[in-house]
């Protein structure tokens, strides 16, 4: 049986009994922390420049059909955050700076890794993107930003993931497809999203008011991947670096508020090639190692936008939303991906901070990344995909979520969700997958 932690439990049932008691209360349902306002404490702190969150993220899936094997189970996967954010004018009268410092802890067990996806080669969405990058404790972030000329110039330094600032987008849906910057998803092995932080530097120019362009320098250094180094701020094992550069417009059409994002990233570390060797015949068959390109780059483009509301409140209504990625064909094993959907917020009179939210996503594999696969099994002589020594070959995976989110407090949201996976992990004999899902975000 599915043991869910009890402070899922205990906040479920506080939830519940929430009542209009005033928001500096513990558990009223209009304040934005499940704890209150300290008795004024908190509110009297973020007057002095001083915020500190405590969060809580927990998924959970089911297989309900299909996938990769049928025997029905649960999965539970969480993650706290730990967070302080300091505002240096008034601690220390710095203009325009600000230091964040966020801690975070994640464990559990993901039903995608041996139930939806094929073990032998794994998958490239989760159905519990909360899940990833190791059971342990990281420093996620620790970085200053400083701003220059009224604004116009922000410099952020420290320790952060390029999903913070590039190729950036919300997280409300629960399949990874459609949750945070997918970049970090299809070239995760120089592109460190959440929780995982490195050493870095970004540096954002303001051309108006709803257009501004950012460069940033990002560590590229894989032993910051490892459980056991979650903390680890020495530069020891540093490849190269990462350099995304964008350009984002964040116009008010009517109104209603867009957000549209165009960029490009190029590592100048040593990266593999998928097919070839140093000869440039397929290393799978010469039996050479495969060679290696002086480089790795890929593009984006993003956009939300909101596209009805209604009269008495302008945050409710009809928001669409599109991604798309194109990767390096020599070495990565994803070369595009393609992503659109609907959140509508608000949906009842009754329930206006409820959200409904349904997406679709297509992730497509590099055609050297397959005929490297096929050549691999010729070489080995086998041909039976039932064969434990068989290497399945990856296509094209498709992806669909519905939730809905219920808004059971300002600190309290739970969504549960469904979602279907066609071809998990690329894999066209494996069936397509039926999971059940519920996320539920908390702060504290």
């Amino acid at each position: 049986m599915l043991q869910l932690p009890k402070t899922c439990y205990i906040g479920l049932a506080l939830s519940a009994l929430a009542t209009p008691a005033a928001a500096s209360e513990m558990f009223a349902s209009d304040s934005p922390w499940m704890l209150g306002d300290w008795g004024g404490t908190r509110s009297e702190l973020l007057e002095k420049g001083y915020d500190f969150t405590l969060g809580y993220t927990g998924e959970m899936g089911s297989n309900l059909h299909g996938g990769y094997d049928h025997d029905r189970t649960a999965r539970y996967s969480d993650q706290f955050t730990f967070g302080s954010h300091l505002d240096l004018n008034r601690i220390l009268g710095w203009q325009d700076a600000e230091f964040q410092l966020t801690i975070t802890e994640r464990h559990g067990d993901n039903i995608s890794n041996d139930r939806i996806n094929d073990p032998r080669v794994g998958g490239f969405t989760s159905a519990q993107e909360v899940w990833g990058r190791g059971e342990t404790w990281r420093l996620t972030q620790m970085w200053i930003k400083q701003k220059y000329f009224d604004g116009a110039l922000d410099v952020k330094f420290g320790r952060f993931g390029e999903g913070e600032d590039f190729n950036s987008f919300p997280c409300d849906f629960q399949n990874l497809a459609f949750c945070g910057s997918q970049v970090g998803n299809w070239v995760g092995g120089i592109w460190y999203n959440w929780p995982v932080s490195q050493w870095a530097l970004r540096v954002r120019y303001n051309l108006s008011d709803e257009l501004y362009t950012q460069v940033g320098v990002f560590e590229q250094n894989p032993s910051n991947l490892e459980s056991g180094n979650g903390f680890k701020l020495s530069g020891s094992g540093t490849q190269g670096a990462v350099m995304p550069i964008e350009l984002v417009w964040t116009p008010s059409i009517q109104g209603l508020k867009g957000e549209y994002r165009a960029g490009y990233y190029y590592s100048n570390a040593k990266a593999q090639d998928v097919l070839k060797d140093s000869n440039g015949q397929p290393a799978a068959v010469s039996g050479a190692a495969y060679r290696s390109s002086s480089s790795k780059h890929g593009m984006w483009l993003g956009a939300q936008q909101q596209v009805t509301s209604l009269a008495s409140d302008q945050s409710r209504g009809l928001s669409l939303f599109a991604n798309a990625t194109v990767h390096d064909k020599k070495t990565n094993a994803i070369d595009n991906y393609v992503q659109a959907g609907l959140v509508y917020k608000g949906p009842f009179d009754a329930r206006a901070k409820d959200d409904i939210g349904f997406a679709l996503a297509r992730v497509h594999v590099n055609p050297a990344y397959r005929k490297n696969a096929r050549l691999a099994n010729q070489a080995a002589g086998l041909y039976d995909y039932d064969n434990p020594g068989f290497l399945p070959v990856q296509d094209t995976e498709y992806s669909a979520e519905l939730y809905y989110g219920i808004h059971l407090a300002d600190w309290l949201t739970v969504r549960p969700n469904l979602q279907y996976i066609r071809h998990p992990g690329g894999v066209s004999q494996v069936d397509g997958a039926l999971v059940g899902g519920l996320k539920i975000q908390s702060s504290f």
